[in-house]
C-alpha cells in the first residue's frame, strides 16, 4: 500500500512537473516571464518609459502661475452650456492661493441655470482622474467645480461643490437637459482652500464615476452615457470661484481612488 501511494505521487509529481515545462516554454516563445506571466522589460526600457510618463504629457498640471493677469488664456477656451454671455475668466493673485502667487477666478452672471466652462484644449479623456483646489470668496455665491466627458457645451458631466449650502452635485448633460445623478451633504473643514478630486473608472464593461471633497469619499454613480471628452473647470448659475492647482492624469490603474497621486 505504501509502495503504491508513493508511485501515485511520483506520477502526480511528473504530470505537474511537465505542465510547468510546457507552460514556462510557451512563456519563452510568446516573450512572457515563466514565474508572472507579464512581458520582459529591460532596466533601461523601465527608465525610459517612466522617463516619457513624467515627462510626456501624460501627467498636467495647470498653476496659473505663469500667465499674465487678465490675459487671454492659450492652453483654455471659454464656453456656456446656454445662451448667456460667457463667463469672465481671469488670472489674478491671491495672498492665501495654493500654489502661490496666482489662481484663476471664473465668475458667471446667468440669469437661469447655466453652465459656465473653462475647458483645456487639445486634451481628451476617457478614463479622467482630476483635482482641484477651490475658493468661494466671502458675499458671494459660489457654486463650481470639474467638467468631464465634454463632447460639447450640451453634454458633459459636472461635479459641483456648493460650499454655502454644504453639498455636492454630480450632474450630466445630455442634449442640453440635467440630468442630476446623485448629490451628498457636506462638513467642509474650516478652511480658506477645499479640494475637489473626480475619478471616472471602469471594472468588468461597467463604468463609474466617484467624487471626493476635501479627502473624503462622497459619491459613486455608475453612468455610462458619456464616454470621451475634454475636461475642464466649471461655474454654475450666478457665482464666482477660485481655482488653483488643476491636476488631470489619465487613470492608469483599475483601482478606484487609489492615495492621491504625488503630482
Amino acid at each position: 500500500m505504501l509502495e503504491k501511494y508513493r508511485t501515485g505521487s511520483v506520477i502526480r509529481r511528473s504530470r505537474s512537473g511537465l505542465a510547468a515545462l510546457l507552460l514556462a516554454c510557451l512563456g519563452f516563445v510568446l516573450g512572457y516571464s515563466p514565474s508572472y506571466g507579464v512581458q520582459k522589460e529591460t532596466q533601461e526600457e523601465k527608465a525610459a518609459n517612466l522617463k516619457k510618463q513624467a515627462t510626456g504629457g501624460l501627467f498636467q498640471r495647470w498653476t496659473f502661475d505663469q500667465d499674465q493677469p487678465n490675459a487671454q488664456l492659450s492652453s483654455f477656451v471659454k464656453g456656456s452650456s446656454t445662451d448667456e454671455p460667457l463667463a469672465d475668466w481671469a488670472v489674478q493673485d491671491h495672498v492665501t492661493a495654493p500654489s502661490p502667487p496666482k489662481v484663476i477666478a471664473g465668475s458667471s452672471s446667468c440669469t437661469q441655470l447655466c453652465y459656465q466652462m473653462l475647458l483645456v484644449k487639445g486634451l481628451e479623456y476617457e478614463y479622467p482622474d482630476l483635482s482641484v483646489r477651490f475658493h468661494a470668496q466671502e458675499g458671494t455665491s459660489g457654486l463650481g467645480g470639474i467638467v468631464f466627458g465634454v463632447r460639447d457645451t450640451r453634454n458633459f458631466y459636472a461635479a459641483v461643490v456648493d460650499p454655502i449650502g454644504q453639498k455636492v452635485q454630480l450632474v450630466r448633460l445630455s442634449n442640453g437637459s440635467e440630468v442630476l445623478l446623485a448629490q451628498a451633504s457636506l462638513n467642509l473643514k474650516p478652511v480658506d482652500w477645499h479640494s475637489l478630486r473626480v475619478q471616472r473608472n471602469t471594472i468588468i464593461s461597467k463604468d463609474f464615476i466617484e467624487v471626493v471633497v476635501d479627502g473624503v469619499l462622497v459619491l459613486s454613480v455608475e453612468d455610462q452615457a458619456l464616454g470621451l471628452g475634454q475636461i475642464g473647470l466649471i461655474v454654475q448659475g450666478t457665482s464666482t470661484v477660485l481655482f488653483d492647482s488643476f491636476h488631470a492624469v489619465p487613470l492608469f490603474s483599475h483601482r478606484p481612488l487609489s492615495a492621491p497621486p504625488a503630482y
